[in-house]
């Protein structure tokens, strides 16, 4: 029975899916054995149920203005729809409470005073940067160390002597080697009374030259907002440049939780741990980013709760992902080294049905040797289980590096091995792309990334018409999420967790970690702050 309070808060329509999902699965099953586990929990798993978990996750939204971001009704609303599942299902739940820097724009506003006046559109030519302070800032514009010439080996404003002359002016900054946040901080202390921050130029694809959302981490006092590396060098030489920057922002502390369920079968001294991001941005439903992985999840734990496992399985929806990994890393940082050292390895799900999709898998053996290196030891071999998976499906992969844009972000940081699956965000999707996966070159795999449009109509929320018409042309699409995408990654994440639920043997076991739990505790994951492409 669904309490009346939950049916207020969930509103009666997403109510009516929550007694769906305890219909399923109250229904008649019997517990089952290790052997076939694989086979049969892939089976089980259908995309008609996770379909299901993202109706009821866009109808939640609906009716919670919108969103379902971390401090607002909507995530809570969506908590309490997967806990309630999950007890039905008969794991045992834990909701973990936490604080963290609420911060959302509410309005804004970028022009050019001199030489001649030019008014810029927001998250088309410039977006305010998450944490950003408010208020309106007009001056001059400093450059701040940039390095405009390859290889753009920028470390513009990580270190206080970058500012000379810009206290009471404007800091252009670039991005690159420091976290955005302590940029602007230097900039704030050094006497700016705004920040821009440009994107690095140090390649040619587009994360690194277009227009990109910064989170600041933690609130600074001025006006803060983030440009394409094109823009930022037209900037740079423009003599006698004046601009005014404005924003109307909140940045306050609000309480958020994890909800954590864990299997009643398994040894719980080796613990395969199944996580994704429940939290949306606040502008949007966040259908694919991250409805897409926390229904996928949510799917594969219903259908595996009669699975007798040989290993404890626990399954998390992270909070507060989209203000820097802060529900996954208050978790990590709270295990003793004791409970650390239990979790055999960690699998990670955000963003597995990007309407213009790639199949990723993230690298753990560092074999495509682009960017961050290998994850810990066992990342390899979790990696081989997806490939092995796709393999079979005869389906590509593309080798998917850790950047630390995700949950994790902090078990990577301090030992535990990792892997997971991601479909892509603001990338544009390549010719070399389409030949292995269909769709649109010249698109981002998924056009509504961190927009209102990431939602079951994206048409009507402001997406693109003429890119979804032409999506729709060559995918079937679930909103905004591509349902071969979604049901092929949904049946990769049962043969993965049925896969090490059974049998952890190929995971090597771990040195004490008493000595990393110790470091991140102290400060961030070097993967939130050098990689993160959000925070720098």
């Amino acid at each position: 029975m669904v309490s009346r309070s939950l049916r207020r808060r969930l509103g009666g329509i997403a109510a009516a899916a929550v007694l769906l999902g305890a219909f399923v699965v109250a229904g008649p099953a019997q517990a089952t054995s290790s052997g076939n586990g694989v086979r049969q929990l892939t089976k089980a798993v259908t995309l008609g149920g996770v379909l299901r978990h993202l109706t009821a996750l866009q109808v939640i939204a609906s009716h919670n203005g919108g969103n379902r971001g971390s401090g607002l009704p909507g995530f809570d609303a969506s908590a309490d729809y997967v806990a309630t599942l999950m007890r039905l299902a008969g794991y045992r739940v834990t909701r973990q409470p936490f604080q963290f820097n609420f911060c959302e724009d509410t309005a804004s506003s970028f022009a050019q005073n001199a030489p001649a006046p030019i008014t810029y559109v927001d998250q088309q030519d410039y977006d305010v940067m998450t944490c950003s302070g408010g208020g309106t800032a007009t001056g001059a514009v400093v450059p701040v160390d940039l390095q405009l010439t390859t290889p753009n080996a920028s470390t513009s404003g990580c270190e206080a002597a970058d500012f000379a002359g810009v206290a009471g002016n404007i800091a252009l900054l670039q991005r690159g080697t420091c976290p955005f946040g302590q940029k602007v901080a230097n900039a704030e202390a050094a006497g700016a009374i705004g920040a821009i921050v440009m994107n690095q130029g140090n390649t040619t694809g587009a994360d690194r030259q277009d227009l990109f959302l910064g989170t600041l981490g933690t609130p600074v006092g001025i006006p803060a907002i983030s440009i394409s590396y094109p823009q930022g060098v037209a900037f740079a030489g423009t003599p006698g440049l004046n601009v005014t920057v404005s924003a109307e922002t909140i940045a306050e502390v609000r309480n958020t939780e994890n909800v954590i369920a864990e299997s009643r079968y398994g040894n719980p001294d080796e613990v395969v741990m199944v996580g994704a991001h429940l939290d949306s941005v606040p502008g949007g439903a966040g259908i694919n980013d991250n409805g897409s992985g926390s229904a996928g999840i949510l799917e594969v734990a219903l259908q595996m709760r009669n699975f007798k496992t040989k290993n404890k399985v626990r399954f998390a929806w992270w909070g507060a992902e989209e203000a820097n990994l802060v529900g996954s890393t208050f978790y990590v940082n709270g295990l003793s080294a004791e409970e650390h050292a239990k979790i055999a390895l960690y699998l990670n799900f955000d963003m597995i049905g990007s309407p213009n999709y790639q199949f990723g898998v993230y690298d753990g053996d560092n074999s495509a040797g682009e960017g961050a290196g290998p994850g810990p030891a066992g990342s390899a071999q979790i990696e081989a289980v997806f490939e092995a998976y796709f393999a079979s499906q005869h389906q590509a992969t593309a080798a998917s590096d850790f950047t630390g844009r995700s949950d994790y972000g902090p078990f990577i940081a301090t030992g535990i091995p990792a892997g997971g699956l991601f479909t892509g965000a603001e990338v544009d999707k390549t010719a070399a792309d389409v030949a292995l996966w269909g769709g649109i070159a010249g698109q981002p795999y998924d056009p509504c990334y961190h927009d209102p449009c990431d939602s079951l109509t994206p048409e009507r929320n402001g997406a693109d018409a003429a890119v979804y018409a032409q999506l729709r042309r060559v995918y079937h699409l679930f909103g905004n999420v591509n349902t071969f995408a979604i049901d092929k990654n949904a049946d990769a994440v049962a043969t993965a967790v049925a896969t090490f639920a059974h049998d952890t043997s190929s995971i090597p076991p771990r040195a004490p970690v008493a000595a990393a739990l110790a470091a991140a505790a102290a400060a961030p994951a070097p993967a939130q702050t050098a990689q993160g492409d959000w925070i720098g």
